[in-house]
Order: C-alpha cells, then structure tokens, then sequence
C-alpha cells in the first residue's frame, strides 16, 4: 500500500472515529446514569432536550430544497464509499500477469513461490514469504523473511536485491516492480540444563 493511499485511509478512519466518539459521547450524557457519575464541570445535554420538535420540522417542510440537498448529499456520501470500497478490493492480491501475447498468462502465484524459493536460498534465511500485489503495470512484492539468529541483515538484503528482486523485475518487464522486505529474526533456542 502506497503511502498516500495509507495516509488517506487513516485520516477517513480517524474522522469517521471522531465524529461517532463526540455524537456517542453527545448522547451518553442525556442518559442519566451517564450523566450523574460526569464531573460537574463537564458539559451535558439535559434530559429534558428535544432534538427534532414539530415546529422546527414544520419550518424545514415549507422549504422545498432540503429534502433533494440531502438525498443528493447521501446519495453522494454513497457513491463515494462504494468508489473507496473498490479501490481496496482493486488493489488488493495479484492473480496473475498478462504476457505479450493475448491469451497468454503468467501466474502471479507462481512467480511469487519462485521469489519465495530463491529468497529462502540466500544465507542467513530461515523461512521466507512473498505475495505480489498492486495492478499488472506496476506490481509490488511483499517479501517477509525470518533469519537465523547469528545472519548479518545487510548481507541479506544486498543479496536479496541482487539475486531474488532483480531476477524477479526480469522476469516482470516491462512492468515495473517494487519490494517492500520486512525482517523478523528466529530466536535462539533455549537450552535446558538438567
């Protein structure tokens, strides 16, 4: 995931959080309980409020663009969720690459066990995973490998860039391909004295 993509998606979920905090918390203090255990300098709505009162509701029926404002607002909001809704199902897993040919496929599976196999021949990997994500223009391989305890992670990572990824944007062009490695190390084991 990009990191504008990311940023994005934690900013609409942030706003969506704190508008349902502030109405829930707006809400809990009209319940009574909520509201005598709140410290006496805190705001509360009293339980005597009206939210939508008949003349307010009379008064908003004598204007005729309100009702199309806010379908048109939902209807709006709607569009919107379903558009961000597919982009993360879009760009989600790779199932597999057109080739130059039409009709012609290669198995995004496939090249991802191969790059899995020839990371996990690097030295110092203990077990390594890849998943190829991203459109088939411009693909991304999300490579997870766990070390042995005493590997140089430098070492690793030059090799792996050297052999694995380049092999692997190779075999992808035209198509450019970025990787992401995430490293976890093995522990040691523990020996028991007896």
């Amino acid at each position: 995931m990009s990191r504008l993509r990311g940023g994005a998606n934690r900013s609409t979920l942030f706003c969506v959080a704190a508008v349902l905090l502030t109405a829930g918390a707006a809400l809990a203090t009209a319940a009574a309980p909520v509201r005598d255990r709140l410290p006496s300098g805190l705001p509360r709505v009293g339980d005597d409020r009206v939210w939508l009162d008949q003349e307010l509701l009379d008064r908003w029926r004598e204007h005729g663009w309100w009702t199309p404002v806010v379908i048109t607002a939902l209807a709006v909001g709607a569009v919107l969720f379903l558009c961000w809704a597919a982009a993360q199902i879009r760009t989600g897993r790779l199932r597999e690459l057109p080739l130059g040919q039409p009709g012609v496929t290669l198995s995004a599976t496939a090249l991802a066990s191969v790059m899995a196999e020839r990371a996990r021949a690097v030295d110092g990997v203990a077990r390594a995973h890849v998943r190829l994500l991203g459109r088939p223009r411009r693909l991304r391989a999300r490579i997870t490998l766990v070390l042995d305890p005493d590997a140089a992670p430098e070492a690793v990572l030059r090799e792996l860039a050297r052999d694995t990824v380049a092999e692997a944007r190779a075999a992808a062009a035209p198509r450019s391909l970025e990787a992401e490695v995430r490293l976890t190390t093995r522990p040691h084991r523990t020996r028991r004295i007896h």
